[in-house]
């Protein structure tokens, strides 16, 4: 039997016994082809696609999942590690993937952490980069870095500026706005007036880390009026909810 042939019938999982001959007294023995399982995946009832699995690590995270379940518009607010913005882009991969929605549309200020950073350069994409960052390295972790481009060229997924987001109307979307602690009222009105009908909207901040001048951030505003109606969620995670590394919730309670 040639060497092509018996590749042939172990891609086929198929052979004739009487190619086979037993007179060594049973030293050589074939390998069963069809028994037990194979990394070519032949059960028909195999999944082929692989996705982790979201699962809350805590009862602040739990609440912010099934928040996201029942309500249009959640409002997630808490420290740094909880997990606010992972869950919520989490969520809308999952709603994208399941075809609950079209497109998924990620926005976040362009603020800067305390320092300027001067001129960058290159195009409007290229100085809006540095950013949006977060939301790509977010997005990575649930999809492919390849799938992620592929879906953002069919504009399958959007991710902006708060700056260009006015005068819109995000219907069919599931939309995340991160980093809400450094946006103003006026601009946080703007953000949730954009909510279109099947459609969906996360918004995630810390209103104890804005970046902007004191008395400017409009979050922890907008979450307190929020608090009245019923068809809002508004989570408010604390420091037993924080998944990142330990030392984190530590330093917050310190800091």
């Amino acid at each position: 039997m040639t060497k092509r042939a018996l590749k042939r019938t172990v891609r086929e999982g198929a052979f004739d016994q009487t190619q086979f001959h037993n007179d060594d007294g049973g030293k050589v023995r074939r390998l069963p082809v069809g028994n037990g399982w194979s990394p070519l995946g032949r059960e028909e009832d195999r999944e082929q696609g692989y996705l982790k699995t979201i699962k809350p690590k805590s009862e602040g995270q739990a609440e912010l999942i099934k928040a996201i379940d029942a309500k249009n518009l959640v409002m997630a607010l808490g420290p740094a590690g909880t997990g606010k913005t992972y869950l919520a882009i989490a969520k809308a991969v999952e709603a994208l993937e399941a075809g609950k929605v079209a497109r998924i549309v990620l926005s976040r200020p362009a603020v800067e952490a305390g320092e300027s950073l001067g001129y960058l350069p290159g195009d409007m994409e290229d100085k809006l980069a540095p950013y949006l960052r977060p939301l790509y390295d977010a997005l990575s972790d649930r999809l492919s870095m390849k799938r992620v481009r592929a879906l953002i060229s069919e504009g399958a997924i959007e991710i902006a500026p708060v700056g260009y987001m006015r005068g819109r109307t995000l219907n069919n979307a599931f939309v995340v706005i991160d980093e809400a602690q450094n946006c103003t009222y006026g601009q946080l009105k703007m953000l949730l007036t954009r909510l279109g009908w099947h459609s969906t909207m996360v918004v995630t901040g810390d209103p104890n880390q804005s970046d902007l001048l004191n008395g400017l951030s409009g979050l922890g505003d907008v979450a307190d009026r929020f608090e009245a109606v019923p068809n809002i969620a508004v989570v408010r995670l604390a420091e037993q909810d924080i998944v990142r590394h330990p030392l984190v919730a530590e330093m917050l309670h310190v800091l």
